[in-house]
């Protein structure tokens, strides 16, 4: 993985590939389909789902659908380094980052939320702010009701 260009593809958490650049023949038949010959073989491909942030796709190939996780040079360094461990660690609370009024709450106590779920809506200088799960966890206790005016650093949800 000396070049830039280089990745690992780690396919159903079972079979890991590096470096493929230059042994598949691939040509697109559509937004998102792929006939591919590799090793004298010859593949339907479509990607069914994407996730550009954790770098992970769904990929149907000849009918099967295989979860495939990419990692760059950097990614697998950062691993590596062990750096990865603060990314994966549980969201504790969510805090008002401005004055605003509550307008909308979208979640309710107990509920399991992944990173990027809606939680509230924050009408904070005549815009509308969704406050997001910056990670995983699930929701200890909402501090908020709809209508309520909140202070910066106001605690809005607790999780767990």
């Amino acid at each position: 993985m000396a070049n830039g260009n280089a990745f690992k593809a780690t396919v159903d958490d079972q079979y890991e590939f590096e470096d493929l650049k230059g042994e598949l023949d691939l040509i697109s038949t559509g937004e998102g389909k792929f006939h591919v010959i590799k090793d004298n073989h010859s593949y339907n491909a479509e990607v069914v789902s994407t996730n550009y942030n954790d770098k992970t796709f769904a990929v149907k190939v000849n009918g099967k659908v295989y979860d495939i996780q990419l990692a760059d040079e950097y990614d697998i360094l950062v691993k590596r380094l062990g750096l990865q461990i603060a990314a994966q660690q549980q969201v504790k609370d969510i805090i008002a980052p401005m004055p605003g009024m509550v307008l909308e709450v979208s979640v309710e106590a107990g509920e399991e939320v992944s990173e990027g779920t809606p939680l509230l809506i924050l009408e904070a200088m005549k815009m509308e702010n969704v406050i997001k799960s910056p990670g995983d966890g699930v929701v200890k206790a909402i501090n908020v009701t709809k209508g309520e005016a909140v202070d910066k650093n106001y605690l809005l949800v607790e999780m767990e």
